[in-house]
């Protein structure tokens, strides 16, 4: 392995991947997002996420934002549907301040009042800011449609209506249900003797309570699919199709993700790109994505372009859904494409903080991080009939929902 672990008696646990740079990434991740928030409390996790930058029991807001900026630190945070992460970048001599400062926001943050007022104007409007983008508002709103009556389908903004009615009293609930101390993990990528590390570890997290609130995700039931149109004041059409696709501990994830990279993934030589951008020059943003969650997933297409071109754009979009559905790849085409997504990936390694993050996420969902030797073997194991079989699950046409933003008459 090129990561060690080590777990406190309380469940905290540290994941520590060695290198030789001078810089040093951190993170904390809680296996805690805005799927597990209560009915009606739609925003609890993103608006906790906000308020724990704002004061402590040891600082107020501006000594939190200086203690690593002081020292030409970076300090951020996001909540997505499942967790909950904070992450910091540092010269190697002040790992301790992160760390120092990670148990400091997650442990010891009091959400006054006045601040909780003042962050849910900065939420709302921050949700305005996205209903004012309908390629972003869309991807919400499409999400809602697929998982429709379930909390996956959640905007994790939340509404304006269950913001402001959030209470102190919804808070500590949360996190008392929530961030259970055993689905908690800090990273560290750095240049540490790794028991010194474990040793500092120690002495900051070893005190906190040991919490072990009952995680409690209700499982995605039936499907059907859906279709709705929507008529916004905008100037262009915007769609979205998709479908209810596989989880981070299915067997076809890494051939799915394989796929959503050769049909729309990252560069501009993606199967979509080059037909309905390249070729016929209709829409100026195409792309697929899939997303894992613990026991689902989703996968799905968007483009943007002029309404007169919507239908030939959603149509050529089927045309090629269809082509993956009725044709196995060559061995030559899957090949590339493996080329394609592995460099990629190796690319993207030259981004520590991501590899931090993705590789303690890993350790959340499976008690273990992927090398990206064993990154690649898996997707090199991926056949040409594995990949025929994924696009007639996941492209099958009467599974597929579509939502469409069109511009008011």
């Amino acid at each position: 392995m090129d990561y060690q672990i080590f777990t406190l008696p309380n469940g905290i646990r540290l994941l520590h991947k060695a290198t030789t740079s001078s810089i040093s990434h951190a993170c904390i991740i809680v296996n805690a997002g805005s799927r597990d928030e209560p009915q009606g409390k739609d925003g609890l996790a993103h608006f906790i996420e906000h308020l724990l930058f704002k004061k402590t029991e040891r600082r107020n807001t501006s000594q939190i934002l200086n203690y690593l900026e002081s020292v030409g630190g970076d300090l951020n945070a996001y909540t997505t549907k499942e967790y909950t992460c904070i992450h910091a970048s540092v010269l190697n001599p002040y790992i301790e301040r992160a760390l120092n400062l990670f148990e400091d926001l997650v442990f010891h943050s009091t959400f006054p009042e006045d601040e909780m007022e003042k962050e849910k104007g900065v939420i709302l409007d921050e949700i305005s800011s996205y209903q004012d983008q309908p390629e972003e508002a869309i991807q919400d709103d499409f999400e809602d449609l697929i998982f429709e009556g379930h909390e996956l389908g959640r905007n994790i903004l939340g509404t304006p209506e269950t913001v402001t009615e959030l209470t102190k009293s919804d808070i500590f609930g949360f996190l008392k249900s929530n961030y259970n101390t055993e689905e908690i993990i800090v990273g560290v990528l750095g240049n540490y003797d790794y028991k010194k590390l474990c040793n500092l570890f120690t002495k900051i997290f070893a005190d906190i309570p040991h919490n072990k609130g009952a995680m409690d995700r209700r499982a995605v039931q039936s499907y059907q699919a859906k279709t709705k149109k929507q008529s916004q004041a905008i100037a262009q059409t915007h769609c979205v199709i998709g479908n209810h696709a596989y989880s981070i501990h299915h067997h076809h994830k890494t051939g799915l993700s394989l796929l959503n990279n050769l049909l729309g993934g990252n560069g501009m030589s993606s199967k979509l790109n080059l037909e309905i951008r390249e070729k016929y020059g209709i829409a100026y943003t195409i792309e697929s994505n899939y997303t894992a969650f613990s026991d689902t997933g989703l996968f799905s297409v968007y483009f943007g372009t002029d309404a007169e071109k919507a239908k030939k754009a959603l149509s050529l979009v089927h045309k090629e859904l269809k082509k993956l559905r009725e044709n196995k790849l060559s061995e030559t085409a899957l090949h590339r494409a493996k080329q394609k997504f592995t460099g990629q990936i190796a690319l993207g390694e030259e981004n520590r903080l991501s590899v931090l993050i993705a590789m303690t996420k890993s350790y959340i969902d499976h008690g273990k991080a992927d090398s990206l030797d064993e990154i690649f073997r898996k997707i090199n194991a991926v056949s040409t009939e594995q990949i025929l079989e994924i696009a007639n699950e996941v492209f099958d046409t009467s599974r597929l929902s579509s939502l469409l933003f069109e511009p008011a008459d």
